[in-house]
């Protein structure tokens, strides 16, 4: 499949959008205006951006701990995602999710989540759901490598497989389970052989690639919308970042990390669209400074947002509904 250049435009923007928000949510966290640690996808944003944009605008996806930038890519406001992360009153979730259990459900996201693996299930009932209500919808679940370790893993490639659901599993592989590198804990190299145990396709791809993440995504999709079952596609990438704010990081070296960032995402596909005649520099760099400034005029919403009214406390924690 080959991205328009609109769609192509559109994932450059999100993928400023998403590297933007992850500086700010840093900012604020060095300035001890953000509370607690967050989880970055700095380098990962291709894959998000990519899948997101050959979504309908009421598919789903199940994100992970690091799930800002799925989150953004599928629609958020970013003004009501900083506030979540902030924990004001006006967040998505009030300000009771946070950063690992952010959740948009109006656009489809069904919610990050601080469990490792533990988004895959709700990808596959989503799946599920869809197809008992023949209501044409596809499911995605964003996941990270040591994620392929996990029971429900295997659990729910094994059931999706078997129900031919409409799903597509993503793997974001960014070389390291916390700080523990893939080679030294698990025994394959390319994560994606292990659709063969479920008899589904198993594709490995460039994760910083748009245009190998595009195609691969949407022959999956294609796949599954035609009712012929679930795909795994491992996206190789890298976070430029610890694996969370404070993270020290002895477990690889500065070299290994600029190297990483020579093959930088937005760079490389903003050298593609010049280079291409799809788009000029000045129509980029106003991409980026649009980013910078949405980017900014979260941080002025979040911070002149309430905190939760304690009064509150209890709301949306027990169902008060009817019968239905």
């Amino acid at each position: 499949m080959k991205m328009e250049s609109s769609q192509l435009k559109n994932v450059y923007f999100t993928m400023n959008k998403i590297r933007k928000f992850e500086e700010k949510a840093l900012h604020l966290f060095e300035t001890n205006k953000l509370r607690g640690s967050v989880h970055l996808c700095i380098g990962q944003e291709a894959t998000p951006a990519t899948v997101c944009e050959l979504l309908n605008p009421d598919d789903y996806i199940a994100s992970t701990h690091r799930g800002h930038g799925h989150c953004i890519a599928k629609g958020a406001d970013v003004r009501l995602a900083l506030a979540e992360l902030m924990g004001r009153a006006t967040g998505y979730c009030k300000g009771r999710g946070g950063s690992m259990h952010i959740a948009d459900v109006d656009a489809g996201n069904l919610g990050a989540n601080a469990i490792v693996g533990g988004g895959i299930p709700i990808a596959v009932g989503a799946a599920l759901a869809s197809k008992m209500q023949k209501n044409g919808k596809i499911a995605v679940s964003f996941f990270g490598d040591s994620a392929t370790n996990e029971g429900v893993f295997h659990e729910a490639l094994n059931f999706a497989a078997v129900w031919k659901l409409p799903v597509v599993f993503v793997c974001e592989n960014n070389g390291f389970g916390i700080s523990v590198p893939q080679w030294e804990s698990t025994a394959v190299k390319d994560l994606s052989v292990r659709a063969a145990s479920y008899n589904i396709p198993g594709v490995t791809v460039d994760g910083n690639d748009v245009l190998a993440i595009a195609e691969a995504f949407a022959k999956a999709a294609e796949r599954v919308r035609a009712g012929e079952g679930p795909t795994l596609i491992e996206c190789k990438t890298y976070r430029w970042m610890g694996h969370w704010t404070g993270d020290p990081q002895p477990y690889r070296t500065r070299e290994e990390v600029e190297e990483w960032k020579k093959k930088c995402p937005i760079k490389r596909l903003r050298e593609y669209l010049i280079e291409n005649g799809m788009a000029t520099a000045e129509e980029l760099d106003a991409m980026e400074k649009k980013a910078t400034d949405l980017a900014d005029e979260a941080e002025e919403f979040a911070l002149n947002s309430p905190e939760p009214d304690p009064e509150h406390v209890l709301d949306d924690v027990f169902y008060e509904g009817g019968d239905n």
